[in-house]
């Protein structure tokens, strides 16, 4: 759990503000308090099996083995739990694999299979325990028959690439994928099957949340299809056959196989904000909240808060601070070759469109810790960020261009670094107006 000092706010830097508030997001999303209270009862007999995927997942399975060791069940837990590398956690019952992220291998493969062979082996009396987190989709790495690893992760690398929104990346994903889009549940029939998920995109469709693995999938091969010549993304005829063949296509909502199986959305982007929409009120700050399912061209919203943030400020009434929150998940389309991030990206909008307006500072990070593929969450705007990268010889525009704002907020030393946080919740920004 993050651990959290809260100092009145005078005594406080609108840097530590805005870090502080991002603590508390994190602390709101920890799975050592969402997960306890959404765990299943369970029949005194039968197999009690633990799987899942995401950047939570092995905190998550930590917080289900404290609960099954206070309720006095912890000897009947096992199971397989495959998270990104560096955001596993030791667990007694429950064995943690680390895998590639965002673009699988061949260890996210060998889990995702064993994790099938596992499910496939329950019976109706048993419990299957689902750990789902975001993340999950990349890390449930194993491709469906007749596509390769290396196939499936070209057309992940070039999705990832294109600027495409999360639910229509996870459309495709589900359809050349042997665990997503439903399959894992219909592997695990007819058992019990119970998911616990934390939300990672916007409006909270589980069907999207890591791909969907026990949620019936409402898309199809054709969508999948069309969204891949939308992108102009090449496939090779192994994939394009996988798609055409009406008998790969994922369980629908009125399978049958649905009928035992339970997802229950324990934490989201929204429950975040809220609380910390609550913990700003604490410290004494207006808040306006912009919601928790925004979406975008990072660059384009950042420049859209700036000039909020700008009227806010010229229009304020009282002496209070404000602080303008949000959540969602933006897109970057990526052109150039440069270190990047959606945050990062968000960032530099936000910074061109304040052009150096004194007392307005911002903060823009990943909940999970990595700002796209990056070792940074995020990164911190001040009110004299355009005069530093000027100072330093930069061209704000040239690295937009390069999509390189990561080395521009590396070279001012204003990344945010958590390191892992075992949660996810997608992003979470805010701007602090003094």
């Amino acid at each position: 759990m993050v651990e959290i000092c809260i100092k009145p706010l005078d005594d406080n830097s609108p840097e530590d503000i805005l870090r502080t508030l991002f603590a508390h997001a994190l602390t709101a999303a920890d799975p050592m308090i969402c997960v306890p209270d959404n765990l299943p009862e369970l029949p005194a007999q039968g197999r009690v099996v633990v799987v899942g995927a995401g950047k939570a997942s092995a905190a998550m399975a930590k917080a289900v083995e404290e609960e099954a060791r206070r309720q006095h069940w912890l000897e009947r837990v096992e199971g397989i739990v495959v998270t990104r590398y560096g955001h596993g956690v030791a667990c007694a019952r429950i064995e943690i694999v680390e895998a590639s992220h965002p673009v699988p291998d061949a260890a996210g493969d060998a889990a995702t299979q064993r994790i099938l062979n596992l499910v496939k082996e329950l019976k109706a009396e048993d419990t299957l325990i689902c750990l789902v987190s975001g993340g999950g989709s990349a890390l449930l790495a194993l491709p469906a028959d007749g596509i390769s690893t290396a196939e499936k992760a070209k057309i992940n690398r070039a999705l990832l690439r294109s600027g495409a929104p999360i639910d229509q990346i996870n459309c495709v994903r589900k359809h050349i994928s042997a665990i997503k889009g439903g399959r894992l549940a219909a592997a695990a029939a007819p058992a019990r099957v119970v998911c616990l998920m934390i939300s990672d995109v916007p409006h909270d469709d589980p069907s999207v949340i890591a791909s969907g693995p026990t949620v019936p999938d409402p898309t199809t091969a054709a969508d999948a299809l069309a969204i891949l010549g939308r992108y102009d993304i090449e496939l090779p005829e192994s994939v394009r056959s996988v798609l055409a063949d009406p008998h790969g296509e994922t369980p629908k909502p009125d399978d049958l196989i649905f009928g035992n199986v339970e997802n229950r959305m324990i934490s989201k982007p929204a429950d975040m904000l809220k609380a910390v929409e609550a913990r700003a009120e604490a410290l004494g700050l207006s808040v306006v909240s912009l919601g928790a399912d925004l979406e975008g061209e990072a660059r384009e919203l950042g420049r859209e808060h700036a000039a909020l943030a700008l009227r806010l400020k010229n229009e304020r009434g009282d002496e209070r601070p404000i602080v303008l929150l949000s959540g969602g998940e933006t897109t970057v389309t990526v052109r150039g070759e440069g270190r990047g991030g959606r945050n990062a990206e968000y960032a530099l909008g936000l910074a061109v469109g304040l052009a150096g307006q004194v007392g307005v500072f911002g903060l823009a990070c990943d909940t999970d810790g990595i700002d796209g593929v990056e070792d940074n969450a995020g990164v911190l705007v001040t009110p004299d960020t355009l005069k530093r990268v000027s100072a330093a010889g930069l061209s704000v525009q040239e690295i937009l261009e390069r999509n390189d704002a990561y080395s521009l907020f590396a070279a001012l030393d204003d990344l945010v670094m958590t390191g892992p946080t075992r949660t996810n919740v997608n992003d979470f920004r805010a701007i602090l107006i003094v």
